[in-house]
Order: structure tokens, then C-alpha cells, then sequence
């Protein structure tokens, strides 16, 4: 249904204009109204709300204050500070408090949270209450009205078009009330690939899958990490997510990280150019500057999470420092200050930056106190905004401001002011010099940071200081165009949303992502319908970091429908042309084992790269960096304990297999989140390909010769785990690589196609 709003001008005088309609035009929507103004700015509304329309020079503009004149912020003719300034200076202290929070994790439909308890719709289970998948939770409802947080992140959603319903159904219940300040839904990254989905040039899908950050990196070409950005913001817009999480753009300097994976690999060039080329792609619109396509980049982990002493991950207590022995602080800083915060579009820098939750541990390097570094004033406020000029949003990661019981539980992430309570953490966190509370439904220790704030510098002072991250944060609500329509037709998500030329590219960088290490006596590629051996792999039981159980399991590694339409699967490898093994590098632990410490030890352990048994005989004798609330020391060494990585059995079944096959190639494909040490089953392999997330058809189109490897290591493999234990954790490329038996070393860099070493212009220019 289309009515058009054009009234005839009224004459006063032959020649002379004295009155004239609007010139507008109205479609009806599912659930909502479109707004055309001729060109100008497309409105989206529903009159379920109680929002008006104003006519001002024959144009519309939505009255999203209802007090039935034009604010400057309601003007989309203006510039959005001009917008984003008189907005804040009418909003309420309980409205920028809430616009300061940034939701817990929200699945759609929502199911139960161990964290933050159970989620109902109408006081009941979603399988009991009758609601629609797209419908808002009980939780939802207070958070947006009573809370007035209006930053969601969402996590699973059950469909594109349950997403983009939700989204309406967010925009229409928020649009009526106070200022009629939209949601800004965000995202983690969501583009992964399912390695047993099946690729067809001809179908589209839930969204289109990629290899990871790190795979795309393989790639060494800041333009397809372009390209990715500008078809991931187009499925992101279509989901009505308007800012993206991501890039992680952390330096990948410390080997053991279990983080490792979502980054761009350990050299600041490369890392820097992928970072300015993810951010351009999911910023920049059509014509280069900010529109309806673009999508707001959170980039983290400012100033780098990469360097966390040991590898130890600062989720947990355990690995709550961040240490530089290379005194080299200012390589992690690249990715950000020359990358991120200086964009080739329009854009001009990312809109947000995310710390992580590391205490910066280096007296010469890192100034101020032994906190994590959102509550550090020297990394927000001194470095970040003044040496470094950034204006844009500042959001904690995820949980900082709750409490926790000991070292090694999944729970709230205060280092360094363990011992201030919930408020006083906000506060201090408003003080360092962040705008948002990443992970925090509650609005009130927002306002009880406010008091405090007032009871130590006035009323006027604090008035201020909330003003300046209300605007940061308004204005990346105004860029993206969410004022003017939030809304989404759903016929279109479902049009954008993993549709075949996305899936396409997708597939294609998946292709490019693939490293191959080894190929002697040119074992690959493989010529299709010859006979193939695929041992099952054993997966040991595990447990992952929110507390959930993997059984153990016994299965074969790939899609077995879609290697035998390549070969002919054998069960016999007496049978067979070659084998096909399938294993993921070494899992060696976090580097904290609690039966350690209630054996009368610290906790600490090593965590290894290698498949069998290490002793850290090569370890430092004292930690650099130490001291919890929760423990009775501060040197977390771990020197000449053991571990054994628990999937040890992928070393043995690459070994068995090569003695089932004898002289007959064994091809091994390694699913790698980290470097590992290749010695213990690199002279077992005639091949072995080097994978970061793909589907397994990519790996048989390589196997098979249908497309050539060109991919490269974006960081290094090291020889052994004593130079692991030598490397500072700060310093890229600082390890002794691995040399196989074909005399190749597995440098950064190093990838081999069907003719040999690659050595092209990407090469020339990294290496």
C-alpha cells in the first residue's frame, strides 16, 4: 500500500508561491511505515508508538521527543555532532546512564544463562509461554524501559528473519519512549565457517562463511579482508546489527594465547594494513562515508591483549597480566594508531575501541596503576585521547565491574580493584576516561558512580563529563542512520542474508586461507577417484570455559559425504592410494591446573605447543609479573612442571597411520587456533596443509588439485618449546622456526604452491 502526500501549492499572486504541501510519500511496511523524502533522508516509523511526523519546508521529520516541534537532533539535515550535542544536553542523567550500558549476551530467542539466570517471556519458560521467537524477554523489556540501556549485543538468532523481527519489534517498543533513541544492536563475529556444510554456487545460506581473521591473514591481501568487511556489513545491517565487536586487532606476539586465533597474526605491518582494511569495509558506505551500509567497529583489545605473560588468558585471574619483557609496547600499538585510527574511506577512524581486561605490566612502558586497563587513566585518557587524539567510544570488554571468588572461575574480571565495590568501579572506570559499561543491564552503579562523581568535583563537572560520552555515543547511533529508520524488511534480510555471490566470496577466501607446509615428491595434488584411507579421530572429553562438558567421542574427521565425491573411501588402508588424516594442533592447556595448587603448588603450569610430554625446564624461575586478592604470593612460575596435551592421541594417530600405509603418501591436514610444534609428526606426513576454518570441500578442491594453495604462515611455527620459553612475550617473530625434513623452514611467511616456495610480492613486502 503506497499513498503519496503531495498537496497543490497555493497561489497569491500569479507567479509567487505562498504555501506549499509536503512532498513526501508514505509506504506501508510490515509493522511499520516508510517515510520517502525527496532527496533526503529516508524514515522508518510505527504509529503504534505514538510518534509523530512533522512537515518543516515540506519534508518529514520523525518527532521523536513528541513535543511536537523540531529539535536540532530531530533535523537529519544537520551535522550529527551539531545532532548528537543538543540531544545530550536535554537528556536526563537516568537517559545517559542507561545509554552508558552495553547488554550481557542475548540469544533470540533467548534460553537459559547459567550467568545471569533464566530467561522468560511473560514469566514463563520460551517453550512454555506462547511467544513468538522474534518477541522481546520479560528482561529485555526492563532493560530498554526501566534501564534505558540501548546497546544490545546479540549472540545465536534462529534465523535472519527472526533477527530482522526482533529488531522491529526492539525499534518499535523503544521508539515511544523517552527521546525515541533507538537500539544499537551489536555483534560478535558470526561469519565462521561449518566445515561440514557443503558449498553450491547456486544456494545461499544463514549467513555466508569465511575463514577465520587469522585465515584471511593467510591471504597476506588487505583487499579481500576488505571485501569481507563490505559483505559482512551488508549481512549485518540486513540482521540490524550496527556495530560490529570486532576486528580483534590484539599482535599476535605471544604463541601460547588461546586468543591467538581471533587475531591477524604477530606482524605489525601486516596486521596493521588487514586491521585499516576490516574497519574501512565495515564503516565506509557506498561512496566512502558513513550511511545506511556501514556498521560501527568496536576494534580490541586496546592497547593490545596479545602479550599475556605465559600465554595465560585474562578471563580468568590467572592470566590477568599483560607483560613486556622487549620493552615493545609500541609494535602493539601499530595495528590501532596506524591502522585502525587512520582509514583510507571516509570514516576516518574506527567508532569505538574496546581495553582488554590485562593489567599493562611494564613500570617503564605502561604508567599509572596496576589495573586492568579500562580502569587505567594513563592508557584511556593520556595515551589513547591524548597522544593519540581518539574521540570515538570507549567500552569495556565484557563483565569487568563484578566481583569474582577466586583465580580460575568464569566470573566478573576487576583486576587491580578487587577490592572497590561494584560502583566504585564504575566510577573509576567514568574516571579513566571510558564512555560504556561492556556486559552491564543495571543502570543503577551508573548513577551511584554519577553521586560520587558529584560529592568529589560538583554537580556541574559530572554534568559535563557524562555529556561528552553521551555524545561519542549518539553519535554512532546518528552515522549508521538509526534516528531516521531502525526498521528492516524482513523480505529483504532474507534476500541479503547469505546469499549466493556472498557465499561465493566466502568460499573463494577459504580457498586462499589454506597453507601448505610440506608437498615431498609432490604428493598433492591427489587426482580425484583415487582410493582414500580417513582414520577416525578420538576426541577426549573436555570441559570449556563456561563450565559446559564435550563427551569423549570417536569420529571420523571430515564429511565423509563430501570426500567421497572426490574419492573412493577405503577402510583398509592396505587398499587404499593414500591416507587422509585430519587433527587440530596440540590443546596444552590454559596454564592453571586447580588440583595443582591444592596439592600445596601455585596452580601454575606450562602451556605447551607440542603434543607429548613438556617439562618447562627452560621457564622462568620468577614471574614478571604477579599478586591477586586471591592468592598468598606473586611469582607464578611454573618452572620444570609437566603437562601433556589432551588430544595427544592426534600425534599418534598421524604416526599409526604412516605405518599402516608404509611407502604410500600420507596427507595430513592440521585445524591450527595457535602455532604448534611440528617435530613430532612432521617426518610421519608427506603433505600437510594448514587449515584456519573452512568447510571441508575447500580442503578437497586443494587436495585435489581443482584450485592451488597460495596462502601464507601469518606467524611463525617455532622448533621446539625451550624457544618458545626464550621469546618475549611482547616481540613479534622473535622464535627459532621449525625446519622439516625437506629443509624448509616454517617462517613467517613460508607457504608453498604445486611449483614449490612462494615467493611473490606479498612475500617481498612482509617478510
Amino acid at each position: 500500500m503506497k499513498k503519496t502526500i503531495q498537496r497543490m501549492c497555493v497561489l497569491a499572486a500569479p507567479l509567487f508561491l505562498i504555501g506549499c504541501g509536503p512532498q513526501w510519500t508514505e509506504t506501508e511496511k510490515e509493522g511499520y511505515r516508510l517515510i520517502s523524502n525527496p532527496d533526503g533522508a529516508t524514515l522508518g516509523y510505527t504509529p503504534q508508538s505514538a510518534i509523530t511526523l512533522l512537515t518543516v519546508d515540506r519534508l518529514a521529520f520523525k518527532d521523536h521527543n513528541r513535543n511536537g516541534i523540531l529539535d536540532p537532533y530531530e533535523d537529519w539535515r544537520l551535522p550529527v555532532d551539531e545532532r548528537a550535542k543538543d540531544l545530550a544536553s536535554k537528556m536526563s542523567i537516568e537517559q545517559i546512564a542507561g545509554l552508558m550500558l552495553y547488554s550481557a549476551h542475548q540469544s533470540i530467542p533467548g534460553g537459559g544463562n547459567r550467568f545471569f539466570g533464566p530467561v522468560t517471556y511473560n514469566g514463563k519458560p520460551f517453550e512454555e509461554s506462547g511467544a513468538k521467537a522474534s518477541d522481546l524477554s520479560d528482561a529485555q523489556k526492563i532493560f530498554l524501559k526501566d534501564d534505558n540501556l540501548r546497546h544490545v549485543l546479540i549472540t545465536s538468532v534462529e534465523s535472519p528473519a527472526v533477527a530482522a523481527q526482533w529488531n522491529n519489534h526492539a525499534q518499535a517498543f523503544v521508539e515511544g519512549i523517552g527521546m525515541g533513541i533507538p537500539v544499537n544492536t551489536s555483534s560478535d563475529p558470526r561469519h565462521g565457517s561449518d566445515s561440514y556444510a557443503e558449498f553450491n554456487a547456486g544456494a545461499g545460506g544463514k549467513i555466508s562463511m569465511w575463514p577465520s581473521s587469522l585465515g584471511i591473514a593467510a591471504s597476506f591481501d588487505p583487499s579481500l579482508m576488505r571485501q569481507f568487511g563490505e559483505i559482512a556489513s551488508q549481512e549485518y545491517r540486513a540482521l540490524g546489527i550496527a556495530t560490529a565487536l570486532s576486528p580483534q586487532i590484539d599482535l599476535a606476539t605471544e604463541p601460547r594465547w588461546s586468543r591467538f586465533d581471533g587475531t591477524m597474526g604477530e606482524d605489525p605491518d601486516l596486521a596493521t594494513d588487514l586491521a585499516r582494511a576490516y574497519v574501512d569495509g565495515f564503516q565506509s558506505s557506498k561512496d566512502g562515508g558513513w550511511g545506511y551500509q556501514s556498521v560501527n567497529a568496536m576494534v580490541k583489545h586496546w592497547p593490545g591483549g596479545g602479550p599475556e605473560e605465559g600465554g595465560r588468558d585474562a578471563h580468568f585471574g590467572y592470566g590477568s597480566y599483560a607483560v613486556y619483557p622487549g620493552n615493545n609496547l609500541k609494535d602493539h600499538l601499530k595495528p590501532f594508531t596506524e591502522g585502525a585510527f587512520k582509514l583510507e574511506g571516509d570514516t576516518q577512524m574506527a567508532s569505538a575501541v574496546m581495553p582488554y581486561y590485562t593489567i599493562s605490566f611494564e613500570r617503564d612502558t605502561v604508567n599509572g596503576e596496576e589495573v586492568g586497563n579500562s580502569y587505567n587513566k594513563y592508557l584511556i585518557t593520556d595515551l589513547l585521547r591524548g597522544t593519540y587524539g581518539y574521540d570515538g567510544v570507549v567500552c569495556t570488554d565484557w563483565g569487568i565491574t563484578r566481583d569474582v571468588s577466586n583465580v580460575y572461575v568464569f566470573e566478573g574480571k576487576p583486576w587491580g580493584v578487587e577490592n572497590l565495590s561494584v560502583a566504585e568501579r564504575h566510577y573509576k572506570i567514568i574516571e579513566a576516561g571510558c564512555d560504556q559499561f561492556g556486559g552491564n543491564n543495571d543502570m543503577d552503579p551508573v548513577i551511584e558512580a554519577y553521586q560520587m562523581g558529584v560529592k568529589e568535583h560538583g554537580e556541574e563537572y559530572m554534568r559535563n563529563r557524562f555529556e561528552v560520552s553521551a555524545v561519542r555515543l549518539l553519535k554512532n547511533i546518528f552515522r549508521t542512520g538509526l534516528f531516521e529508520n531502525p526498521y528492516l524488511d524482513v523480505t529483504e534480510t532474507e534476500k541479503t542474508v547469505g546469499k549466493p555471490e556472498f557465499m561465493a566470496a566466502g568460499y573463494e577466501a577459504q580457498l586462499r586461507s589454506v597453507v601448505m607446509l610440506k608437498n615431498a615428491a609432490n604428493t598433492l595434488p591427489r587426482t580425484t577417484k583415487q582410493k582414500v584411507y580417513v582414520p577416525k579421530r578420538y576426541v577426549a572429553p573436555s570441559r570449556n570455559w563456561f563450565g559446559f562438558e564435550t563427551p569423549e567421542k570417536l569420529d571420523y574427521p571430515f564429511n565423509m559425504e563430501v570426500v567421497s565425491k572426490y574419492y573412493d573411501v577405503v577402510e583398509d588402508p592396505n587398499e587404499a592410494d593414500f591416507a587422509l588424516v585430519g587433527i587440530e594442533n596440540p590443546n596444552g592447556g590454559v596454564g592453571y591446573e586447580a588440583k595443582d595448587a591444592e596439592a600445596g603448588g601455585n596452580g601454575y603450569v606450562p602451556i605447551s605447543l607440542q603434543y607429548g610430554m613438556y617439562k618447562a625446564e627452560d621457564a622462568r624461575e620468577t614471574s614478571l609479573a604477579g599478586g591477586s586478592p586471591m592468592e598468598d604470593f606473586t611469582n607464578r612460575s611454573y618452572k620444570n612442571k609437566t603437562i601433556v596435551a589432551s588430544n595427544t592421541t592426534d600425534m599418534d594417530l598421524v604416526k599409526e597411520t604412516k605405518a599402516k600405509m608404509g611407502d604410500k603418501p600420507v596427507v595430513v591436514i592440521v585445524r591450527v587456533a595457535k602455532p604448534m610444534v611440528f617435530a613430532e609428526i612432521e617426518p610421519y606426513a608427506d603433505a600437510i596443509l594448514v587449515q584456519m576454518g573452512v568447510q571441508d570441500q575447500a580442503l578437497m578442491d586443494l587436495v585435489s588439485g581443482d584450485r592451488e594453495p597460495s596462502a601464507l604462515l601469518p606467524f611463525q611455527m617455532p622448533a621446539n618449546m625451550k624457544t618458545v620459553e626464550l621469546q618475549f612475550e611482547d616481540v613479534p617473530r622473535d622464535m627459532q622456526p621449525y625446519v622439516d625434513t625437506e629443509g624448509h623452514s616454517y617462517d613467517f611467511a613460508f607457504g608453498l604452491n604445486w611449483a614449490g616456495v612462494i615467493n611473490d610480492d606479498r612475500v617481498q613486502k612482509y617478510k
